[in-house]
């Protein structure tokens, strides 16, 4: 009984010790990021941070994993260095901010604003930016594997030497981007709008194509091996230093007489059986 009793005052004691997780940020707290302009290296996991507006804020090297920052307004804002995995983001205007080398895996960006926003070599796995907008936003490096982009708005962006395998581009528009030396492997660019984009030495292979705009898209060195092209518009592309291609799934896509092939393949015009 005696043994029992203590052994209980023991377990007892050591919960007391315990430091349990809080939220950091409170309402005035919230209140002094606001008027510091940001938190660099803060502590500021689980945070509410929903609707701040600061112009140019510095969270670099902060700790924001789960935080809630739903509908917040830092255009120009500086993210460098921070951990951002999990954090609520979506519907927020972060144009022109700073992500680079950011952890950022399963981050909600959904119908966000991220015009010129700079990802470098950032880790984005499994983030979701559906709808949202990443025109001249610059993901050099960037780790986008399994990534949700669907609907997103990505023309002129940098995306080269980026991981994006297994990423789901559905139906976004990415003309004249760079994807040049990027690992595209099994993502689905079906529908994608990429007119006049850099595809060279990228790897394409078992890649989803179909319904896709590639008119006047470069694809020099790149990889299509059992890339599915169905529908595929390469009018005007130069797909004659690609690899992968075969006569049989040309079959399924089409192009024009601008269009350029490797030696003995040929393509149908588009608009015609």
């Amino acid at each position: 009984m005696m043994h029992s009793l203590l052994l209980a005052i023991g377990i007892l004691g050591g919960l007391a010790g315990l430091s349990w997780p809080t939220v950091h940020a409170n309402a005035d707290e919230k209140q002094k990021v606001v008027e510091n302009g940001g938190c660099p290296g803060c502590d500021l996991h689980l945070a509410s941070l929903r609707g701040i507006a600061i112009d140019k804020a510095d969270f670099t090297d902060a700790v924001l994993r789960e935080a809630d920052m739903k509908g917040v307004r830092l255009m120009g804002a500086r993210f460098v260095g921070a951990d951002l995995r999990r954090t609520e983001m979506e519907k927020s205007d972060l144009s022109g901010a700073d992500f680079s080398g950011a952890s950022m895996r399963g981050v909600d960006l959904e119908k966000s604003r991220l015009s010129g926003a700079k990802f470098e070599r950032a880790d984005v796995r499994s983030a979701d930016f559906g709808e949202s907008r990443l025109d001249d936003a610059d993901f050099l490096r960037a780790d986008l594997r399994d990534a949700f982009l669907r609907r997103a708005e990505l023309s002129g962006a940098m995306l080269r030497q980026a991981k994006m395998s297994n990423a789901d581009l559905e139906r976004a528009r990415a003309e004249a981007a760079d994807f040049q030396e990027s690992n595209l492997e099994r993502a689905n660019l079906s529908r994608l709008m990429a007119a006049d984009a850099k595809l060279s030495g990228a790897d394409l292979t078992y890649t989803n194509m179909s319904h896709a705009n590639f008119s006047g898209a470069d694809f020099d060195g790149a990889d299509l091996e059992g890339a599915h092209l169905r529908s595929a518009d390469f009018s005007g592309a130069d797909l004659s230093g690609a690899s992968g291609l075969t006569a049989e799934r040309l079959e399924l896509a089409c192009g024009d007489a601008r269009t350029k092939l490797p030696e003995g393949l040929q393509i149908r015009t588009c608009g015609t059986e």
